[in-house]
């Protein structure tokens, strides 16, 4: 269970602050909610039933400045994601960022990363939605760091590249 002014990852809406936990009648019946206000829109507010598995699932708590440096080191070893055909592709793709696990968003980030680099390469486009599932990869992951690293989004790619000490990656 989560606590008021925990700030935690909520699936694609990014880092919330837990700003409250309140009960509504819904039916007659006492349902709990975490109060959900989302750091980058504090004029929006989530509300999420404590006891729906489905959306808790979404909720993680924010890695650790030591878990986030742990993870920009397995960058360079990582799998590559890339899968052929676009529909499986964009199935898998959905549910690692639905999942919300911060080694697959990685993976995904740099499986479509060296796959644009590739298609450029050859004169080719990268495809709308791959290139849509990089955003949002992009977006979920670099936010993060940046709150954890309490630096700007703009500075996350210079400072996994000198982490990793590599002139680019993303």
């Amino acid at each position: 269970m989560y606590q008021v002014n925990e700030i935690i990852l909520y699936g694609s809406e990014g880092i919330c602050k837990i700003d409250n936990m309140m009960t509504r009648h819904v039916n007659g019946q006492p349902i709990e909610y975490y109060v959900l206000k989302p750091i980058k829109s504090e004029s929006s507010t989530i509300y999420v039933p404590t006891l729906n598995e489905e959306l808790t699932k979404k909720m993680k708590r924010v890695l650790s400045y030591q878990e986030i440096i742990d993870l920009i080191h397995f960058i360079p070893d990582s799998e590559l994601l890339w899968i052929d055909n676009d529909n499986l592709r964009k199935e898998r793709y959905k549910g690692i960022l639905r999942d919300g696990n911060r080694q697959e968003i990685m993976q995904l980030i740099r499986t479509l990363y060296l796959h644009q680099l590739k298609l450029k390469e050859e004169g080719k486009k990268f495809h709308a939605s791959d290139d849509k599932f990089y955003k949002d990869a992009e977006r979920i992951l670099y936010e993060e760091f940046a709150y954890v690293l309490n630096i700007s989004e703009e500075e996350v790619v210079p400072f996994i590249c000198q982490e990793i000490d590599v002139k680019e990656i993303a």
